[in-house]
């Protein structure tokens, strides 16, 4: 018996990211090859005639699994019935601005954008935040979103994730698909921990360690960390545009393991509501391990890094509450 579609939102549609994820959700690798979906299309009203350029592709692309279109500027109409929604669109941060300015920009967006979806969506909607500050416009969302399970919203850490995997998998010269469970901690930003301590990688001889199969702590506990935090500022080094491939194809893991679960032994890292699980400050997004039972064992480096990374985040929830004030 064929499924009923799936209406899943992506905001800021007509941009480089949305652009990428929406065929990728089309082609049904964010919710599986048996899943139908209606594709809800929201962007400000500057990018209407590219938005309506996007569906023109969308159409001519004949996705078999694509059975309905919304391109729209109105938040209402794009958030009516939706049962997922990833939420790409948002306020860069420009030359000269301030951090305060972009949050107020942000807190402003999404707080317009939390209202439609409380009032519009479908009951138990997943809300995948993508846009930068991600873990504080998520948590703007809860805010004013309240009927929303607060374990409903989530931002997006998985690129970070894919990143670090991708490194380990480059380093130890394995497919990226033999190595699992490393870790993202806190903010998506360059405070963010990347963590390999309970990470392993299948080789020849079996599933071993990371630490051990690496074998060189200087480079796991320095270049390997730097180099996943500033991943993005050296995509745009590189194409003078930001990340767009690699973060659609991350929101779709993002998702399809949220819906779809993930394999038995591997954990991914999602921004999630802080319950104070692993003494982080409650009431802020942080970046944890998910679907994990029994808890982690954390050593004295991984908590310093995930106190830094969390009270990055204390600070981000304050500045953006007193942009509401």
């Amino acid at each position: 018996m064929a499924k009923e579609p799936a209406r899943v939102l992506v905001t800021g549609a007509a941009g480089q990211i949305g652009y990428a994820l929406v065929p990728m959700i089309a082609r049904g690798i964010m919710l599986g090859v048996d899943q139908p979906v209606i594709l809800h299309m929201l962007d400000i009203p500057p990018a209407a005639e590219a938005l309506n350029g996007v569906k023109m592709e969308l159409i001519d692309a004949a996705f078999p699994l694509l059975k309905g279109i919304v391109a729209t500027t109105d938040p209402v109409e794009a958030c009516s019935g939706v049962n997922i929604a990833v939420m790409v669109g948002g306020f860069p941060r420009k030359e000269g601005m301030e951090r305060k300015d972009v949050m107020s920009k942000n807190v402003s967006i999404y707080k317009s954008q939390a209202s439609a979806l409380e009032q519009h969506a479908a009951p138990n909607c997943k809300v995948l935040v993508v846009a930068n500050p991600a873990n504080t416009n998520a948590l703007i969302l809860k805010e004013f979103a309240p009927s929303i399970p607060e374990k409903n919203i989530t931002c997006l850490t998985r690129l970070d994730h894919n990143r670090a995997l991708g490194q380990i998998s480059e380093r130890l010269h394995v497919p990226v698909s033999d190595v699992k469970n490393v870790i993202i901690w806190g903010n998506h930003s360059s405070s963010q921990y990347p963590d390999v301590y309970h990470a392993s990688a299948v080789t020849g001889a079996g599933e071993k360690p990371v630490r051990g199969l690496v074998a060189d702590d200087a480079w796991l506990d320095g270049e390997f960390i730097t180099t996943v935090q500033q991943r993005g500022a050296a995509i745009i080094k590189a194409r003078k545009l930001s990340s767009a491939l690699s973060a659609a194809s991350s929101a779709c893991d993002h998702i399809r393991d949220w819906v779809l679960g993930t394999p038995k032994g591997t954990w991914v890292s999602m921004g999630v509501y802080s319950d104070g699980s692993y003494d982080v400050p409650p009431g802020i997004i942080f970046s944890y391990p998910v679907t994990c039972e029994n808890g982690l064992p954390i050593n004295e480096f991984s908590r310093k890094k995930l106190d830094a990374t969390a009270n990055e985040l204390v600070e981000e929830k304050a500045l953006a509450y007193s942009c509401l004030n």
